[in-house]
């Protein structure tokens, strides 16, 4: 497993657990400073995460272990058919799209991938998306209204790729469009943000009537390292615009951009990939049912769609008294 330098001390803790663990089948003895080690690390676990910094937390969003849009996927969906190409330019790897069945009901489902080994990094471009990314979503979103079925969408990504191609291609208008179409879709939408949650990027697949975000997700505007660079031309002060910035999960939901915290396993959601989508499967479930009701009532597409613009329309809405 990929460490961060604050996990070290952890690490080394579970190391000497193993360790001892091998010997204590032949020697009893061990078990019991097996379990005061075990009794220290939980006591050092809850103490370390419960006081990360803002860039600490960033680092934990993007930690190389750390579950993918395609890991949820696994664990949560059946019967998965995913869909390429934007019917225009060509498929482009960063952004997955098609249809799966949650608990026997099928759904559409959007999200970036930013890959694990070095090889699917470079295909999926680290999960920076082309305008053919987002073109494809878009088609498919549409294709959920057809058929009615409600769209649920995985946001992962540092951003949308700035490179010349993908701006020669529209890069900036396949996201405005993005936007665009997902304000007027009227089937449920469920957005949760699994890790990083980066710029237009990011708010390209988050228009959606609720908004989730993993514990240690980040959410925000622009990187602590492109903002840093910025306003100082000096990158190593990416720790000090974190804090400023408001990027964390109880910053989105205090401020009203999101509406639920997942919670995380203890360390984060690469300590337990499977509990962490047990818990994010839990609460898509409970949102998704609560907007089908909504959705199957008289006119519940419209009603979507109007409770969608307002939420949007109120974030940092300057209100007089």
């Amino acid at each position: 497993m990929t460490c961060l330098d604050f996990e070290r001390p952890l690490l080394e803790l579970e190391a000497r657990i193993r360790e001892l663990q091998i010997h204590a089948s032949n020697d009893p003895r061990f078990e019991e400073e097996i379990r005061r080690l075990e009794a220290q690390l939980r006591e050092l676990s809850e103490q370390l995460y419960k006081d990360l910094s803002a860039w600490q937390k960033v680092q934990l969003s993007r930690h190389p272990d750390r579950p993918h849009m395609l890991d949820y996927v696994e664990r949560l969906f059946d019967d998965v058919l995913e869909l390429h190409g934007d019917r225009c330019y060509g498929d482009d790897p960063a952004i997955v799209a098609g249809f799966a069945r949650l608990d026997g009901r099928t759904v559409a489902i959007v999200g970036h991938q930013k890959g694990r080994t070095t090889r699917e990094k470079l295909r999926r471009n680290f999960g920076m998306a082309h305008p053919e990314g987002y073109r494809k979503a878009v088609r498919i979103m549409e294709l959920a209204v057809r058929f009615r079925r409600p769209i649920l969408t995985f946001i992962d990504t540092p951003g949308a790729y700035p490179g010349i191609g993908a701006e020669e291609r529209g890069q900036s208008e396949a996201i405005g469009r993005a936007i665009f179409t997902m304000c007027a879709l009227e089937v449920p939408i469920v957005s949760a943000i699994i890790g990083e949650g980066g710029s237009g990027g990011a708010l390209a697949l988050g228009v959606a009537n609720r908004v989730l975000m993993m514990e240690f997700a980040t959410y925000s505007v622009i990187t602590p390292e492109g903002c840093a660079s910025i306003l100082w031309r000096d990158g190593s002060k990416a720790p000090l615009v974190a804090e400023r910035l408001r990027l964390l999960a109880e910053d989105a939901l205090r401020l009203g951009i999101i509406d639920e915290i997942v919670p995380e396993p203890m360390g984060g959601a690469h300590r337990d990939p499977d509990e962490a989508a047990r818990r994010l499967g839990q609460a898509l479930r409970k949102h998704l049912f609560e907007l089908e009701r909504i959705f199957q009532g008289q006119d519940g597409g419209r009603q979507l769609v109007e409770a969608r613009r307002a939420k949007f329309r109120a974030m940092g809405a300057f209100l007089e008294e």
